[in-house]
């Protein structure tokens, strides 16, 4: 743990792991929270450790929503099990080229993105209130494990959204409700948190006693969250969704209006 890490500043990264736990466990974006309070808290640290204290704590949020919602939701393996696999390999094989490929590259396309994905679930209401699946058989594998690659791989390379991402493709692309992809797109973030892992652990990147400090809220605020989806319904999910893409929209629309870093 870094020595000038006053008990005030831990105590308040805590916070923020439990809050981020908590939007991550109902359609993800927790790193909206968790992320930027790493980068205040922990000024001295290299961004490499940033992230990947990041992971080590978003590991236990996932990992406690997904036990939560396949308690109580019982998400298909058929589905859930390609999606994690194919999320794993793209997760690793984006962090190993995450070096290669400029930041600055990829925060204009997800901006347009979120605002296209925004705009189409407001527009339409009736969008993921009900699971109506469009794949059957080997079609609706082989859409599940395209979105696995796609959204892996993006998460390895840049991360901010994952979940909501993962949410959006299950609920637009295969057709299930908010809820039942909640439920799936948390067993796979945990899949590419784990995969991050794999790569920045030998590098000695994580901090970690941050790291599991943070992971506490995390646990705390993922089982809350994925309670509360639970109890509240895919209706509930759909409006949270909206509302952190909306967060997301204003978070890197000033990165590229130049607001802040």
């Amino acid at each position: 743990m870094p020595a000038d890490l006053s008990l005030t500043v831990l105590a308040l990264l805590v916070l923020a792991g439990l809050a981020a736990g908590f939007v991550d466990a109902v359609v993800g974006g927790g790193g909206l929270i968790q992320l930027p309070a790493l980068l205040v808290g922990l000024p001295g640290a290299s961004p490499l450790q940033v992230l990947a204290t990041n992971k080590l704590g978003s590991v236990f949020s996932t990992s406690a929503s997904s036990l939560t919602y396949a308690r109580r939701v019982r998400p298909d393996p058929r589905t859930f099990v390609p999606l994690m696999a194919t999320a794993f390999l793209g997760s690793v094989l984006g962090a190993l080229v995450a070096s290669r490929l400029p930041r600055e590259a990829f925060v204009p396309i997800v901006l347009v993105v979120l605002v296209v994905v925004g705009g189409y679930v407001l527009l339409r209401p009736s969008l993921g209130q009900v699971t109506a699946l469009r794949f059957t058989g080997r079609h609706h594998v082989a859409a599940a494990m395209g979105t696995g690659v796609v959204v892996g791989f993006y998460d390895g390379v840049l991360g901010p959204g994952t979940g909501s991402f993962f949410v959006i493709s299950l609920v637009g692309l295969l057709g299930y409700d908010f809820l039942q992809a909640s439920a799936k797109a948390k067993i796979a973030n945990w899949a590419t948190n784990v995969a991050a892992l794999v790569v920045f652990v030998p590098q000695g990147a994580v901090l970690w006693q941050v790291g599991l400090l943070i992971g506490l809220g995390n646990l705390v605020g993922a089982y809350v969250g994925a309670r509360t989806a639970v109890s509240r319904g895919a209706g509930f999910v759909r409006v949270f969704f909206l509302l952190v893409v909306s967060a997301f929209v204003v978070r890197l629309g000033g990165e590229v209006l130049g607001w802040w870093g």
